[in-house]
């Protein structure tokens, strides 16, 4: 069943050498900012729901660098003149 893609691959195998990737740069899965990057996405998440004034008595925070203001058990995000609710995981 593979013995053409073989044959077809054949002639280029001296010119493959070993695989490149190294702990460090940012686009391996092992890399500091690659980790930082996709915790970010994984712990604020946008909601469909937008207000255009936050409620009393918010506060401003940081998470991963993302400004974000805490509301009672609410996150808010600034977002184009506007809050978007974020859930925070």
């Amino acid at each position: 069943m593979f013995a053409g893609l073989v044959d077809a691959v054949g002639p280029f195998a001296p010119f493959v050498g070993e695989a490149q990737a190294r702990v460090g740069h940012p686009l391996t899965p092992g890399s500091v900012a690659g980790v930082a990057r996709r915790t970010t996405r994984r712990t604020i998440r946008r909601s469909t729901v937008y207000v255009a004034r936050l409620p009393t008595a918010c506060v401003k925070t940081s998470i991963n660098g993302t400004v974000l203001w805490h509301c009672g058990t609410t996150y808010y995000q600034p977002y184009g003149g506007r809050y978007v609710v974020v859930h925070v995981q």
